[in-house]
């Protein structure tokens, strides 16, 4: 996300809920934009890339916008556990971004894994997670940046795990999608909100 220092642009920004991007079924303008005080548009590391939102009015939710919980800060989703990313993104790399919302399965990679040479050669901070298969194939692509990577836990609640930030283009084997790790910046983000 660019670090915007004018509010004013704030209320050029708006959400959109739903399936389908154009037109959304839902639109809701955005009051104001939370960026990580220690974020850099001008470093290339990937380091605290979040942001909170919060909306001018409350969401509604239907049958296609649902809510998902903040994990607690200690818990830990363990390697391999199975994933959603969703997002209007392209479909291939350099591709096109699609009018109706898409998803992916993926898992869970190590910290370790991921750090090794031929996979990111230790970029992966503890800020960050890896998602995706090491063969390839699925994957978030562009356009699908700030959008939610979710799990369900076994009674069928869904938790944030992670935010799409990064990644060496789209589906390449041994590079699978880098997200940001809420629970590494859950006490920041209650700090921020109260949440």
């Amino acid at each position: 996300m660019h670090r915007y220092t004018n509010d004013y642009i704030c209320y050029l920004w708006t959400a959109s809920f739903g399936i389908l991007l154009r037109p959304p079924k839902h639109k809701k303008f955005v009051r104001r934009i939370i960026i990580h005080e220690r974020y850099s548009d001008f470093v290339l590391d990937h380091e605290y890339d979040v942001a909170v939102v919060e909306l001018a009015s409350p969401i509604e939710f239907t049958s296609d916008v649902h809510s998902v919980c903040l994990p607690e800060a200690s818990h830990i989703f363990p390697e391999n556990t199975s994933c959603f990313v969703t997002g209007w993104g392209a479909l291939e790399n350099d591709g096109y971004s699609v009018n109706q919302l898409r998803q992916a399965e993926v898992k869970i990679i190590s910290t370790a894994t991921c750090n090794r040479r031929q996979v990111y050669s230790g970029a992966i901070t503890p800020g960050m997670l890896c998602a995706g298969y090491l063969e390839g194939q699925v994957d978030a692509c562009q356009g699908d940046s700030g959008g939610p990577l979710v799990h369900a836990n076994s009674r069928g609640i869904w938790y944030l795990v992670g935010i799409v930030s990064w990644g060496d283009d789209c589906g390449k084997p041994n590079k699978p999608g880098v997200y940001t790790r809420v629970t590494y910046y859950r006490n920041w983000i209650n700090s921020k909100t109260g949440i």
